[in-house]
């Protein structure tokens, strides 16, 4: 049997007699996670690549605390090959793992995935970066998205097997501070989706302003049957 403990962090040229189910994360601690995290952010600096974090880390930064054992990048899909190069020149073994959505890094059992297309057509344009932020988590300092971009990315990826993205998704608008239209021109593409999330936040009497509700509706009510939101891929975990 193959131990992918012997392969992690030696490369992309090491992983190709390593099984698939290597690319998956192993559970570690704090100080190792945040380590690893902290040199994939200092590849992406160092190499120059427009990235933003989305998934657990972003969720934990805007909205309710929660942990995580994968670091998720979001890049834009034409840099999506150079963040994985970078990757492999920082000591993680990387794989392309799927051309539409997804490339994976991983080191000492931290994974990273590299996402340039996410659930529902969105990616990293360039108002997603301007609006992104830089903020520090237990000693580490990154982009993240914005809170309205992480609320639109985290409920469409919902899904009956991550019940947790629509959840972040709810501490995103009970915690951040919104900027609600923004949020409804970025939901243009899964409408119905965030509008059922507003509606299903409202009913637990979060803070959502009804003109948000009523303008995505009014957009649902309007669009055309042959028209339905965009629902491409699923982002399995975050």
């Amino acid at each position: 049997m193959i131990d992918p403990l012997r392969f992690a962090g030696k490369g992309r040229g090491y992983m190709g007699c390593v099984p698939d189910m290597s690319f998956e994360g192993w559970a570690v601690d704090e100080p190792t996670f945040l380590r690893v995290a902290g040199e994939a952010i200092a590849a992406m600096e160092e190499h120059q690549v427009p990235y933003a974090f989305i998934g657990g880390i972003a969720s934990a930064l805007h909205g309710r605390p929660r942990w995580t054992h994968d670091v998720d990048l979001f890049v834009r899909p034409e840099d999506a090959g150079r963040a994985l190069e970078a990757l492999g020149q920082a000591g993680f073994a990387t794989q392309r793992t799927d051309d539409f959505w997804l490339f994976k890094g991983i080191k000492e059992g931290v994974l990273v995935d590299v996402i340039f297309r996410s659930t529902g057509d969105l990616y990293l344009d360039e108002e997603m970066l301007a609006r992104a932020s830089v903020e520090d988590f237990k000693g580490l300092r990154f982009r993240v998205v914005a809170p309205e971009d992480l609320v639109v990315i985290k409920a469409v990826v919902h899904d009956e097997k991550t019940p947790r993205h629509w959840f972040d998704a709810l501490g995103i608008i009970a915690r951040a501070e919104i900027d609600w239209p923004y949020l409804v021109w970025r939901a243009r593409l899964a409408r119905h989706r965030v509008a059922s999330l507003l509606l299903y936040a409202l009913s637990n009497d979060l803070p959502v302003p009804p003109s948000a509700v009523r303008a995505l509706l009014e957009t649902v009510l309007e669009a055309s049957p042959s028209d339905p939101p965009r629902l491409l891929h699923r982002k399995e975990s975050a």
